[in-house]
């Protein structure tokens, strides 16, 4: 055999070797970001129907919180204001929803004057939704423009995050027709 022979037989061996190699290494960083819902409050959403966070992905997001039972404060609050076709209508947005338990820290009080003033009510709920896809890789130390125009932080690691350091992430990365979801444990003031 010559050396040439030899030569082109050692660069294809080392390319067929190479190309398993390269897309093993590639194949994680693929799935990086597959939807795969996070955090200790997924346990507690329905394991099947429309408010699953299966069923979530066929709808737009207002509709799939409505069909949620752990977002019904934040459904009647979208209503309120007047965002629930503005939310269903808009293309790739993340929404920090509040849960029912993050209503349920405001004082009756404070709540219900805030559902009596509607521009308010729409400052704070848009307070909770950025203008584009947020991924769990975002998190650790993100800032975000919301669509109120105010700042939103989020910190953490692993599948633990808060957001403005006063919510806690409780169930991440839920995916609609057209949102990305993280519930959280509070609802977010817009700063004054």
């Amino acid at each position: 055999m010559s050396s040439h022979r030899i030569r082109m037989s050692a660069a294809a061996l080392t390319a067929v070797v190479a190309l398993p190699l390269s897309l093993g290494t590639l194949a994680p960083q693929a799935f990086a970001d597959t939807p795969s819902p996070f955090g200790p409050g997924c346990s507690s959403l329905p394991n099947s129907g429309k408010g699953s966070a299966t069923g979530m992905s066929k709808e737009r997001v207002a509709t799939a919180a409505a069909n949620n039972p752990k977002l019904t404060e934040l459904v009647l609050a979208l209503k309120d204001a007047g965002l629930t076709t503005k939310l269903n209508d808009a293309k790739n947005i993340t929404v920090f929803a509040p849960t029912n338990a993050a209503f349920d820290k405001i004082s009756k009080m404070q709540l219900a004057g805030l559902l009596k003033d509607k521009a308010q009510l729409k400052k704070v709920l848009t307070y909770h939704v950025v203008d584009r896809t947020i991924t769990p890789s975002e998190l650790p130390n993100g800032s975000f423009k919301t669509l109120e125009g105010s700042m939103l932080k989020t910190s953490g690691s692993g599948t633990s995050f808060n957001v403005n350091d006063t919510a806690k992430i409780v169930c991440g990365d839920i995916k609609t027709a057209n949102a990305t979801v993280y519930l959280v444990d509070t609802v977010l003031m817009p700063p004054s």
